[in-house]
C-alpha cells in the first residue's frame, strides 16, 4: 500500500547543490497522507488511510532517476472511520497486524515520462508477501519553509490486487457479486523536507 510508500520526485528540490554526493529527504507525516479506496458490494467506494508512516528519499547522484525510496507503514494505524470495521481489518481475516505489523516499500526503479511525471517501481511487502508495484508520480513543486529549509511535494497513484498479498477474505452476495472488491486504488500525497544535521 504504500506505501506508499514513499517516493522520489521531490528529492530534486531537497538537494543542497551540485556538490552534494548524497542527500536525504524525510517524509513529513504531518503534511502527507497514505490513503486507499476499495469497492463495497460493487456499487460504492469506501476510503481509508494509514495514519502512522515514515520514510526517506536518498539521492546519490544529480539524476532524479538515481534515487532510493524507503517507506514503512504501521498496519495497525489503518483508519476507515468505522471502529468495528477497522478492528476487523487489523485481525487475521485481513492485515493480521499481530503477525505482520509493518508494511514496507523499497524502490527499485524510477523512470521519467514527461516533465514532472515519473513511474516509480518498487517492492511492496505486506501481510508477509513481497510483490512489485508501480506508481504514477507527479511532482507538485518546492518551496522554502519558514525555518529556511527546503521542501518538495508530490502525488502518487496506483492499483494493486489484495489477493496477490494473501488478503483474500470475502463474502459472496445473493446476487452473485462480492462484498468487498479485490482491486485497491492507492492515493498518496507526500511532503518531504531536507534531512541532515540540525534539519530533523
Amino acid at each position: 500500500m504504500l506505501n506508499p510508500t514513499l517516493l522520489i520526485v521531490g528529492i530534486l528540490s531537497l538537494t543542497a547543490g551540485p556538490s552534494a554526493a548524497v542527500e536525504v529527504g524525510r517524509i513529513d507525516a504531518a503534511h502527507s497522507s497514505v490513503a486507499f479506496r476499495i469497492k463495497h458490494m460493487g456499487i460504492s467506494t469506501v476510503p481509508g488511510r494509514f495514519s502512522v508512516f515514515r520514510g526517506t528519499i536518498t539521492l546519490e547522484k544529480e539524476e532524479s532517476t538515481a534515487a532510493k525510496v524507503e517507506v514503512e507503514i504501521e498496519a495497525a494505524s489503518i483508519d476507515t472511520g468505522v471502529e468495528g470495521r477497522d478492528k476487523h481489518l487489523r485481525g487475521p481475516d485481513f492485515f493480521d497486524v499481530q503477525r505482520f505489523p509493518l508494511i514496507r516499500f523499497t524502490s527499485t526503479k524510477v523512470t521519467k515520462r514527461v516533465k514532472d511525471r515519473f513511474k516509480l517501481t518498487g517492492d511492496l511487502t505486506m501481510h508477509g508477501v513481497t510483490k512489485p508495484v508501480t506508481l504514477d508520480v507527479t511532482f507538485g513543486g518546492s518551496a522554502k519553509d519558514p525555518k529556511g529549509g527546503r521542501r518538495g511535494a508530490f502525488s502518487a497513484s496506483g492499483k494493486l490486487n489484495r489477493k496477490d498479498f494473501g488478503i483474500v477474505w470475502n463474502k459472496t452476495l445473493d446476487s452473485g457479486g462480492l462484498l468487498i472488491g479485490e482491486e485497491v486504488a492507492l492515493v498518496i500525497d507526500i511532503e518531504a523536507f531536507q534531512a541532515g544535521p540540525g534539519k530533523d
